[in-house]
Protein backbone atom coordinates (compact mmCIF):
# COMPACT_ATOMS: atom_id res chain seq x y z
CA UNK A 1 0.00 0.00 0.00
CA UNK A 2 1.49 3.33 -0.99
CA UNK A 3 1.78 6.37 1.27
CA UNK A 4 -1.12 8.30 -0.35
CA UNK A 5 -3.55 5.47 0.37
CA UNK A 6 -2.29 5.24 3.95
CA UNK A 7 -2.76 8.99 4.48
CA UNK A 8 -6.29 8.80 3.04
CA UNK A 9 -7.04 5.87 5.35
CA UNK A 10 -5.74 7.70 8.42
CA UNK A 11 -7.73 10.84 7.61
CA UNK A 12 -10.86 8.79 6.92
CA UNK A 13 -10.47 6.91 10.23
CA UNK A 14 -10.02 10.11 12.26
CA UNK A 15 -13.01 11.78 10.58
CA UNK A 16 -15.05 8.60 11.04
CA UNK A 17 -14.24 8.51 14.76
CA UNK A 18 -15.22 12.18 15.04
CA UNK A 19 -18.55 11.61 13.25
CA UNK A 20 -19.24 8.43 15.23
CA UNK A 21 -18.73 10.29 18.50
CA UNK A 22 -20.88 13.19 17.29
CA UNK A 23 -23.77 10.89 16.41
CA UNK A 24 -23.30 9.06 19.69
CA UNK A 25 -23.75 12.30 21.61
CA UNK A 26 -26.85 13.22 19.57
CA UNK A 27 -28.43 9.78 20.02
CA UNK A 28 -27.48 9.27 23.66
CA UNK A 29 -31.06 9.59 24.92
CA UNK A 30 -32.16 6.70 22.68
CA UNK A 31 -29.24 4.49 23.65
CA UNK A 32 -29.87 4.92 27.38
CA UNK A 33 -33.66 4.24 27.13
CA UNK A 34 -35.41 1.03 28.24
CA UNK A 35 -33.53 -2.27 28.34
CA UNK A 36 -34.85 -3.92 25.18
CA UNK A 37 -35.15 -0.70 23.18
CA UNK A 38 -31.68 0.35 24.30
CA UNK A 39 -30.19 -2.99 23.27
CA UNK A 40 -31.85 -2.95 19.84
CA UNK A 41 -30.95 0.67 19.13
CA UNK A 42 -27.35 0.23 20.29
CA UNK A 43 -26.94 -2.93 18.20
CA UNK A 44 -28.32 -1.24 15.07
CA UNK A 45 -26.28 1.91 15.71
CA UNK A 46 -23.01 -0.02 15.96
CA UNK A 47 -23.94 -2.27 13.03
CA UNK A 48 -24.68 0.66 10.73
CA UNK A 49 -21.50 2.52 11.64
CA UNK A 50 -19.37 -0.60 11.28
CA UNK A 51 -20.90 -1.21 7.87
CA UNK A 52 -20.25 2.40 6.85
CA UNK A 53 -16.64 2.16 8.00
CA UNK A 54 -15.96 -0.93 5.93
CA UNK A 55 -17.69 0.57 2.90
CA UNK A 56 -15.34 3.55 3.24
CA UNK A 57 -12.35 1.22 3.56
CA UNK A 58 -13.47 -0.71 0.51
CA UNK A 59 -13.62 2.53 -1.46
CA UNK A 60 -10.23 3.85 -0.23
CA UNK A 61 -7.98 0.80 0.00
CA UNK A 62 -9.98 -2.25 -1.13
CA UNK A 63 -11.04 -3.15 2.40
CA UNK A 64 -7.59 -3.68 3.89
CA UNK A 65 -7.78 -3.23 7.66
CA UNK A 66 -4.82 -2.29 9.85
CA UNK A 67 -4.43 -1.80 13.60
CA UNK A 68 -3.61 1.90 13.28
CA UNK A 69 -7.11 2.54 11.94
CA UNK A 70 -8.55 1.64 15.33
CA UNK A 71 -6.11 4.08 16.94
CA UNK A 72 -7.15 6.81 14.47
CA UNK A 73 -10.84 6.18 15.19
CA UNK A 74 -10.07 6.53 18.91
CA UNK A 75 -8.21 9.80 18.25
CA UNK A 76 -11.17 11.19 16.27
CA UNK A 77 -13.58 10.03 18.97
CA UNK A 78 -11.48 11.71 21.66
CA UNK A 79 -11.15 14.96 19.71
CA UNK A 80 -14.91 15.23 19.28
CA UNK A 81 -15.49 14.38 22.93
CA UNK A 82 -13.08 17.11 24.03
CA UNK A 83 -14.79 19.65 21.75
CA UNK A 84 -18.24 18.57 22.99
CA UNK A 85 -17.16 18.89 26.63
CA UNK A 86 -15.58 22.31 25.96
CA UNK A 87 -18.76 23.60 24.30
CA UNK A 88 -20.86 22.14 27.12
CA UNK A 89 -18.91 24.04 29.79
CA UNK A 90 -18.89 27.33 27.83
CA UNK A 91 -22.70 27.65 28.06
Amino acid sequence: MDIIVQIKTIIFSIVFGFVFSLFLHFNYKYIVGGKLLSFIFTFLFVLVFTFLFFIGLQYINNGVFHFYEIVCIAIGFTLESLIFIEKKFKK
